[in-house]
Order: structure tokens, then C-alpha cells, then sequence
């Protein structure tokens, strides 16, 4: 376990009770209240912000909604945004990218290891023809997670992770109450723990095996060394492959006992639960549409010490659940142990199994023509294979992919469907009308466009669920409906269009408002005409809204061409009023390059047009292949004001330059070529654009970003003399640490060493002059930004005498969880920022927005 550093967190260092307004400042949204000054905290040892701060932090959030699949009910869900740090620190296990608590099965992280598994704190039922709402009585000390709907409506099921146990409850949509089905222990450690038979009278579910008895003790003497051995072949396993692997005989014991799982029918109504088939360690379950297939697949032995558990051997069955005693399993692909997949690329052999929405029980899956190589040039990367019940007859092709397969959206007409392939080397998608029946199928283009397109992105399709809970395109006659963002130079603007599949025509149904942000939910029961959204504004919180279409109307400015009417379902009201004076704004302006930039800029409370205040900004840079597209803006100023991490700042007088535009641009494969110029570059942009507008103080002005950010933050201030002072959280900073490759880089590092030792800000710890806040989560699960990354920067920055700070947060995953955690956070960076930003004495003009040179 990583060293805990919590001895960094001297008391001495105590943040005022209130930062002093001066002149070029303003004053906090509040004073700090006599007794809760920032400080320690007596109770935990962790630190405290100002009371104005926690008074925000401490607030409910925002529910989100769960629309019933017969549209009559929606689910309003509030979350606990941060467990305390008792929940964070419960005991778990490291098993092959999976984090097992030890009292009750459950999995302690959220997937890819980057946050805490969250609980709901409130449950609401809203009847939404008259806006009714009903709360539910959730068991006292509860925490349940989202609910999955029954497609009839009638019920959702949620789990709920108890002490000892993953327990699960089935709520009544007519009258709100729930209850918890007795003796069911569920196994969520791979997922598809619980889920709705197409009968939707019954839940398939994976349990705790009822003999299961004590888990495997640790050897008080080692069985032996850990061995591992290759024999000459590649084995370039991507960096994110890498995470929390086992390491010895007795991590492969501890990860059967936990992975073993027994699968079981529950009926909803009587709460009987049948058993099916034999124990073993099931990965992905999926209910054929006709109700009596399961495609199951299972892990098994060889493992690996090298990669995570998606790559370890797998049986690929379907069985015949109608009758569960007797199972008789069709195997439909053994996979062998996959642990030299190129960087970025994919296994050989069948994979990406899903189930025809229209028929009853035909398999389709995808197998790699290329090796599963992005670097290997080959006409078609993919074939695409069908096989139907009774699944013993051999597959056939159905078509091929010139790029890499990217999955079948089913419409409601048998035999039509959209099919999506993905092209990794120019960041490129085309999806294809298809009719999969025909002998020689012919592929219709509807979308050809690079994934980093934003304004001409044609949205997703709107799906709905058949009686059998199988989602199908939603058609009205010859026509589909798509659900977008609606990026524009002017920010997002949800839309919902309606497009002809034989013209390739498409109708605006509806587009938000310049002054909101509406985005549609739903259709309701009653037909295309009326539809569930959720709306917001900077001083509206989220709420739900029944919209109604009316006649068309002319449109000569792109605006919606239906008109639409609107009525409240829901009245959410707003948690934290306090906030509301935060002024935000889009910016847009250009890099010396000539190339397109935006952020939004954030003012504090009681901010005075034209007075200068300290600023941060914060970024987080992508990777582009076409310049024409790293320009185009992205997000909304019309959403409902939140604050959270850096953005709690504002509460201290310091506007933000809030995410502002990093683009990276190059061929994908040698795009950081020119990583550290394009990073400097976009950073001096956005400064010089605040500075211009008179709100930021070009002596006052610092810089943070989180991951990728954090190594921004690292590299601009040791690259640059834009920033007094950056706060770098979970970053990583010495890339040859993770050599087969990160981000969108693929050469490993012995391919591109230059590449590696240019990115890495460990290499220049001698001129990382200015002062850096570290913070990192000791239990970070990111292969990419191991603890270890900011303990050896901090060692090299203070070996070299620059001024630096490191807190390790304990617990902590990628994504810091708890309350005292978060807490702590916001004090380091106030504490931070206040002494080398705001408080900091002016600079000479010459070393004002300029970049640092010389070599490494």
C-alpha cells in the first residue's frame, strides 16, 4: 500500500478565516462565521475550507431522471456526491482491474477505477400527465444505486449495497413502494448483475454462491516465487490495460473465490429464485429476445499477471434457459488469453457479441481481418458473422468493414439496420443503411464525418423499447429521429430532427433556446407529438418539461421549424441560491497560429466590470487529426451554475478560465510530436484573451488541470512564465513510466524516446522554478498516473530547489470521493493560490506572457 503523507498536512499552514479584498480583488461570497474558521478539522485531522465554501460543498445536488419505458412515470435519482471518508476506506482487494470490497462482495470502484461506487440518497416517483409526486421510502442507512425499469413499467429494480451483503429491491411504479427480495445476495463484480428477462415479469441475476464458505487465507510462508516468463513474441499491452493486475498464485485464488458467481431466476411478484446451471466466473450475460436463450460467457485459467480480466481466456456459450435444471450449453467461440493486443487494437477472434433486436434468437459478432492491428494496412478490418438458433450450424458472413466495427443499431423493420465502423487512424466514423437479409448485402452511406466534428454531428438515434425490453430505432413510416447536443460557435443547442432514410432529408422538431439548455429526454406514449425534456439555465436549476409540437413555421435563421409549447412536470428547486450572482460567459479568440479557441469565463460573486482579479485556468487538452475541427466550440454557458473542485475558487474572489481550448493537432500517429509548442501556445492564447478583456491580472494568474491536465499544469509551468503558481492533481509526469504508449500516442517509447522525454515535466525539474501544488489519490487505479508519478516529480523539483507541495489524499481513487478528501482539496488550493497568486508581489513587465527557452 502507498505511503500515506498525511504528515504534509501541517496544521501550521491554516488557510484565514476570509481572504482580505484589496483594490485589484474582491470580496468572497461570505465571511468566514466565528468558530469555523478554515483550519484543522478536531474531529478527522483533515482540513477545512471557509465556511462560505462548505456551505456549497455540503449542499444536495441535482437529481437526475429515469424515464419508465411506458413514458407515464419518471425516477428522479439525487446522489450523495461525496460518501464520507469511512465509506471511501472500507477494505478492498486488487483483482485484475476489478476493486472487490471483502464484507460484502460489492465492487468499490466505478469502472476503469476512477471514482467510488455512489449511492442514491433520494428516490421520487413524478407521474408526469400531472406532475404528481410520490416519494419513496428508502431502508434507513440505505445505499442504493440506479434504478433499471421493467419495459411494461409496472416495476424497477434497484440494488442496494448493505454491510454484508449486495441486496436487491424491487419498487411498485403504480404506488412507489419498494421492497427487498429475501436472500439474494448479488455478485456484482463484473457487471450484468441484474437485469430484466424479456418477459419483464422476471430478473436474470448473478448471485453469491450460497456455499461459497470463507475466502481463501493468505499463506503465512510464500508458496513460491511470482514467475513470470515470455518467449520472444510482442507483447505490447497498452498502458490502460495494466491496472491493479494479480500478482501471485494467491491473488488468482482470492480472484476465483470473488469472481464465482451462481446465476438465478427471481420472479418479481413471488420473489421465487431459481437457479441456473453450475457456479463458475461469469463475465457478460445477455437474454436472447426470445427469452429462452442467455449468451453467457465464462473465465477460466490460464491467467495473466500482466493484463486485466477482458483479456483472460473465455467460454462463449448460449444456453436454453427454458428449462434451467438441465442446461445444455452451445459453445460459440473459446477464446484464448489475450494479452499481446496491439496498442489500441483488438483480439483476435469473436468478439463484440450482441443479439439481433428483431429475431428470437440470432447471435452477430465481429472478428479482426488485420490482426487487430491499426498499423497493418488491409482492405476490410473487420467480417461480421450471424448465426441463429439452434446454433448449430456454422456462422455465416454476413458483410465486411473496411474499418474497424463499431456495432448495429436495429430499426423496427426486420430486415433493415444502421451499421457503424470506426477508423482509429484518422479519427474518422461512417455509418451505413444495411439490409443484412439480402445475399450480397449493399451498404447505404447516411453519416461520413470525423469524430472530432462537432457542428455537423447528426446526433444519436432515438430508440424505444419493444414489449420484450429489446431497443429498436424509434420510426415513424420512413423516417428516425436523432437526439443532439447541437454544437455551434455560439455554444450547445440540444436538438431532436426528424430524418427521411429514403431522401436524407432531416426536419428540426426542436432546438433549445439561446438563453437555456433543453435536451430531450423522451417521447411520451401518446405519439411523436409530445416529448419529455430536461431544462436548465445559469439560475434554473434542472427540471423536467412536457413539450408539444405544433404546426410548422418558417425558419430562415436555423431556428426549430415546429413550434413547440412546453408545461413544468417537475419543480426541483435550487440547493444553493447563494451562487446564483456568478456571471459566465463564452470567449472566443484566436491561437498565434490563426487557429479557432473558446473557454468560458467565470466571474466571482459581486465581480465589477473592468476590475482586474486573480484568475486560474483550467484545461484538459485533446488530440486532433484535423485542424479544421480542433477549433469549434464545445459546451454551454446556459447551464444551471454548479461548483465543484477548481471551480469553488470563484467563491474566493478569482475569475476562472474555465476549460479552455487545448487542442493538440497532428496525425494520430506522431500527433505529440509537437506536443510541448501547441500546449504553450494554446495556454498564452487564453491568458492574453483574459488579459485583454480586463478581467484577469497578468501578474496574478495561475493554472490547474487534473490527469492529462495535471501534466498540462506541470508543462506550462515549467515551459512557460505564464502562471505564478499551478495545482497538478492525479497527473502523470514521467511518460516513460507507461512506454507502450498514452493518450492517442501509439509508438512505444524505444519507437519515439525524444517524444516520451519532451512530454514528460520530470525531465525538467530543473527549471520548474515555479511553485507547484501536487496532489494525487494514494489508491489511484490509473495505470497512466500512479502515486508514485508525483512522489518522484516532487522529489525531483525539491532535489533541484524549486518550491513544491505534495498531499497524498488516503483512499483515494483517480477521482477524489470523499467529503474530508474534497474538502482538503479546495483548502490546498485556496491555501495555494492565495500565497503565490493573489498575494503574490508584481513582476517585472519582461517576464510577463512569455514562453521560457532554451532546451531541456
Amino acid at each position: 500500500m502507498p505511503k500515506l503523507w498525511m504528515g504534509l498536512l501541517s496544521a501550521s499552514l491554516a488557510l484565514s478565516a476570509a481572504a482580505t479584498a484589496t483594490a485589484q480583488s474582491v470580496t468572497p461570497l461570505m465571511a468566514a462565521a466565528p468558530g469555523v474558521a478554515s483550519g484543522e478539522d478536531s474531529a478527522s485531522g483533515y482540513n477545512l475550507p471557509p465556511q462560505y465554501v462548505l456551505d456549497v460543498m455540503r449542499a444536495p445536488v441535482p437529481p437526475r431522471p429515469f424515464v419508465s419505458p411506458t413514458k407515464d412515470n419518471l425516477l428522479l435519482v439525487r446522489i450523495e456526491p461525496y460518501p464520507s471518508i469511512t465509506r471511501v476506506s472500507l477494505p478492498f482487494l486488487r483483482l485484475a482491474g476489478v476493486r472487490v470490497e471483502v464484507r460484502n462482495h460489492s465492487k468499490h470502484d466505478t469502472p476503469g477505477g476512477y471514482g467510488i461506487t455512489q449511492c442514491a440518497t433520494t428516490y421520487s416517483l413524478v407521474h408526469v400527465p400531472d406532475g404528481a409526486e410520490t416519494p419513496i421510502s428508502l431502508p434507513k442507512g440505505a445505499c442504493p444505486g440506479f434504478p433499471v425499469w421493467a419495459a411494461d413499467g409496472k416495476r424497477f429494480a434497484f440494488v442496494n449495497l448493505a454491510t454484508e451483503s449486495v441486496e436487491l429491491w424491487i419498487g411498485d411504479a403504480a404506488t412507489g413502494a419498494v421492497r427487498q427480495v429475501p436472500g439474494v445476495k448479488l455478485n456484482p463484480m463484473f457487471g450484468d448483475d441484474m437485469q430484466w428477462m424479456p418477459d419483464q415479469k422476471t430478473l436474470l441475476v448473478k448471485l453469491v454462491p450460497g456455499d461459497l464458505g470463507a475466502p481463501p487465507p493468505e499463506p503465512v510462508v510464500p508458496l513460491g516465487p511470482s514467475i513470470q516468463e515470455t518467449g520472444g513474441e510482442k507483447g505490447q499491452s497498452s498502458t490502460y490495460e495494466n491496472r491493479d493486475t494479480l500478482q501471485n498464485p494467491h491473488d488468482e485464488d482470492l480472484f476465483d473465490y470473488y469472481a464465482d458467481a451462481q446465476l438465478a431466476l427471481v420472479d418479481a411478484a413471488s420473489s421465487t429464485v431459481t437457479p441456473i446451471g453450475k457456479a463458475a466466473n461469469y463475465e457478460l450475460l445477455d437474454p436472447a429476445p426470445d427469452g429462452h436463450h442467455l449468451l453467457v460467457s465464462r473465465i477460466h485459467k490460464p491467467y495473466s499477471y500482466v493484463t486485466t480480466y477482458n483479456r483472460f481466456p473465455q467460454e462463449v456459450e448460449v444456453w436454453d434457459v427454458s428449462q434451467p435444471v438441465h442446461i445444455q450449453p452451445h459453445t460459440i467461440a473459446s477464446l484464448p488469453l489475450a494479452d499481446r493486443v496491439p496498442i489500441q487494437g483488438v483480439p483476435l477472434g469473436p468478439r463484440d457479441f450482441s443479439w439481433r433486436a428483431t429475431d428470437p434468437a440470432t447471435l452477430v459478432w465481429a472478428e479482426a481481418l488485420d490482426g487487430g492491428d491499426w498499423n497493418v494496412k488491409a482492405a476490410n478490418r473487420d467480417k461480421i458473422m450471424l448465426l441463429k438458433a439452434p446454433f448449430d450450424a456454422p456462422p455465416i458472413e454476413i458483410t465486411r468493414t473496411e474499418q474497424r466495427y463499431a456495432g448495429f443499431d436495429w430499426s423496427e423493420h426486420a430486415n433493415l439496420a444502421l451499421l457503424s465502423e470506426y477508423d482509429e487512424n484518422r479519427h474518422w466514423q461512417k455509418t451505413f443503411l444495411i439490409d443484412i437479409d439480402e445475399k450480397q448485402p449493399k451498404a447505404r452511406v447516411i453519416w461520413d464525418l470525423s469524430t472530432d466534428e462537432h457542428y455537423a454531428n447528426p446526433g444519436n438515434p432515438v430508440m424505444r423499447q419493444l414489449p420484450n425490453g429489446t431497443r429498436v430505432l424509434r420510426q415513424h413510416g420512413d423516417s428516425i429521429f436523432l437526439s443532439g447536443t447541437g454544437s455551434s460557435p455560439e455554444g450547445d443547442r440540444p436538438f431532436l430532427d426528424r430524418l427521411d432514410l429514403k431522401t436524407l432529408k432531416s426536419e428540426r422538431l426542436f432546438r433549445s433556446d439561446k438563453s437555456s439548455y433543453e435536451q430531450f429526454l423522451s417521447f411520451t406514449a401518446t405519439g411523436d407529438d409530445k416529448f419529455l425534456t430536461w431544462h436548465q439555465s445559469p439560475t434554473d436549476p434542472p427540471n423536467g418539461f412536457l413539450r408539444t409540437l405544433g404546426s410548422p413555421v418558417s425558419s430562415p435563421t436555423g431556428e426549430a421549424a415546429v413550434a413547440s409549447t412546453s408545461v413544468a412536470v417537475t419543480h426541483i428547486p435550487d440547493p444553493t441560491p447563494q451562487v446564483r450572482s456568478i456571471q459566465k460567459r463564452l470567449v472566443k479568440y484566436k491561437r498565434a497560429d490563426g487557429l479557432d479557441l473558446s473557454f468560458t469565463l467565470y466571474t466571482p460573486p459581486g465581480y465589477k466590470e473592468g476590475t482586474r482579479v486573480p484568475t486560474i485556468l483550467y484545461a484538459y487538452p485533446l488530440d486532433y487529426a484535423d485542424a479544421s475541427k480542433a477549433g469549434q466550440v464545445t459546451g454551454s454557458q446556459e447551464t444551471f451554475t454548479q461548483l465543484y473542485e477548481y471551480r469553488l475558487l470563484l467563491l474566493g474572489g478569482y475569475a476562472i478560465i474555465d476549460n479552455a481550448s487545448f487542442p493538440v493537432i497532428g496525425d494520430p500517429k506522431r500527433a505529440y510530436d509537437t506536443y510541448l509548442d501547441q500546449l504553450v501556445a494554446d495556454a498564452k492564447a487564453a491568458v492574453d484573451e483574459a488579459v485583454r478583456l480586463g478581467v484577469a491580472d497578468p501578474d496574478r494568474i495561475g493554472v490547474t488541470g487534473h490527469s492529462h491536465g495535471a501534466l498540462m499544469t506541470a508543462n506550462l509551468v515549467a515551459h512557460s512564465d505564464l502562471f505564478r503558481a499551478g495545482v497538478a492533481t492525479s497527473g502523470s509526469y514521467n511518460k516513460t513510466l507507461t512506454p507502450f504508449g498514452f493518450q492517442s500516442e501509439r509508438r512505444s517509447v524505444w519507437e519515439a524516446p525524444d517524444v516520451y522525454r519532451q512530454v514528460s515535466p520530470f525531465f525538467s525539474a530543473n527549471r520548474l522554478k515555479t511553485p507547484l501544488l501536487l496532489i494525487h489519490g494514494a489508491e489511484d487505479a490509473n495505470p497512466g498516473t500512479t502515486p508514485i508519478q508525483s512522489q518522484k516529480l516532487f522529489e525531483a523539483i525539491r532535489g533541484n530547489g524549486g518550491t513544491a507541495r505534495l498531499v497524498f489524499l488516503p483512499h483515494e481513487p483517480h477521482w477524489y470521493s470523499a467529503m474530508e478528501s474534497n474538502e482538503q482539496l479546495i483548502y490546498e488550493m485556496l491555501r495555494w493560490f492565495d500565497k503565490y497568486v493573489k498575494d503574490a508581489p508584481p513582476r517585472s513587465a519582461a517576464g510577463q506572457s512569455s514562453a521560457k527557452t532554451g532546451g531541456n
